[in-house]
């Protein structure tokens, strides 16, 4: 009897070691990508951008994130989840540590899309690995306790690295992250020991082509879309050309192929697609603040670094007091907090829709506060929505 407890609790301790790591290595993650948000009026000057241009290393660092991501799961079954993540974590942390070392806009360009890659299958692996390890009735458990420690990045990353930009300079909020990417690289090659891969796989290159342009093309014409007067430009309108012709390559080959890069019959699941929609809407709503504000502050009120880390911080603690509620109350109906995460994001977006040139500090912090709150309730019910009946 005594062995039988102490093998259960020795698994119990495995699978939270693995939880650690995990969360640990999507932290990283995180908190590099909300570092550079706080910096891009510092890396504008520095290398002597344009606001365009310099906002080209998030717009390549998205496109390139977009396009790896979607390649996770061959990835993991083709080479295994260990050693995936593993080179996921150590590129990443290279890419980062170059970017610091960047002299040209285009050095810098480089590296960000570097990041996005090699970072990019590091938040869906993670999620894999947790949903595969615990039991279903702990999904929501385990997703929560991960949601804690991922948010962490966002609150650490910009708050710290605001005083240290302001300190010394912008390379240094890449460089201050050594410490924690070697801590992240040991964890994996100790605690992470799935290394099961499936053999005979091939990747459908026809399929994944297509849909990489078509999300690249997407993201390239929303992205300078405005600047370009939309449609009055050839720029845009090659861009929009190429969605419409790679998406329905994307389509009509996933449909006749025997073993296309995304099964499309997923989609035939209704939480999934569901699921999938909420993702794309949160997804929107998360994101825009988090590159527009740290312009706005600096070039209309001149905020110093140290500020707007705060202010972007005061989100991330809105988050963080949210996925502390859904530890205690994700048994509860998904439903209502989505719908009380969107309401959430809601208010929050009329408080910005309201902002002036001459906005108090109070009333910034607030508003990205009640958004972060909402996206720490939305996260757990969405994971649990896009998976429940798959």
């Amino acid at each position: 009897m005594t062995a039988i407890t102490n093998a259960k609790s020795d698994e119990t301790a495995r699978r939270y070691w693995i939880l650690a790591t995990v969360t640990l290595a999507t932290m990283l993650f995180a908190m590099t990508v909300t570092i550079s948000y706080v910096v891009l009026p510092q890396m504008q000057g520095s290398l002597s951008a344009t606001q365009d241009q310099i906002a080209w290393t998030v717009t390549f660092n998205l496109v390139a994130t977009a396009v790896g991501t979607p390649a996770s799961g061959w990835l993991a079954d083709r080479f295994g989840r260990r050693n995936l993540m593993f080179w996921c974590v150590t590129g990443f942390s290279i890419a980062s540590l170059l970017c610091g070392t960047a002299t040209t806009l285009e050095e810098l360009i480089f590296y960000r899309v570097m990041q996005g890659i090699l970072g990019a299958p590091i938040t869906p692996l993670s999620q894999a690995i947790i949903l595969g390890v615990f039991e279903r009735r702990q999904h929501s458990l385990a997703t929560a306790i991960w949601g804690i420690g991922v948010v962490c990045g966002p609150i650490v990353g910009p708050t710290i690295g605001g005083f240290v930009a302001e300190a010394y300079n912008w390379r240094w909020v890449f460089f201050m992250t050594f410490p924690i990417c070697v801590v992240s690289i040991s964890t994996v090659l100790l605690f992470i020991t799935d290394k099961e891969r499936k053999s005979g796989i091939r990747l459908d290159w026809t399929g994944f082509l297509a849909l990489s342009i078509a999300v690249a093309s997407f993201q390239l014409m929303l992205d300078r879309g405005e600047r370009n007067a939309w449609f009055e430009s050839i720029e845009t309108q090659i861009e929009a050309a190429l969605v419409v012709a790679a998406l329905y390559v994307f389509i009509a080959h996933s449909l006749t192929a025997k073993q296309p890069f995304l099964s499309l019959g997923m989609l035939k699941d209704r939480n999934f697609t569901l699921g999938l929609f909420i993702v794309l809407i949160f997804g929107m709503l998360n994101f825009t603040p988090m590159i527009l504000f740290p312009s706005m502050l600096q070039n209309l009120q001149g905020y110093p670094d140290s500020v707007i880390g705060l202010l972007l911080g005061a989100r991330a603690v809105g988050t963080f007091l949210g996925f502390m509620v859904m530890l205690f109350a994700s048994h509860l109906d998904p439903r209502l907090w989505l719908v009380i995460g969107f309401g959430l994001q809601a208010i929050s977006g009329f408080q910005m829709a309201s902002f002036s040139a001459d906005v108090p500090t109070a009333e910034v912090a607030i508003a990205s506060a009640i958004q972060g709150l909402g996206v720490g309730f939305l996260w757990v019910p969405i994971t649990l929505v896009c998976f429940a009946t798959l």
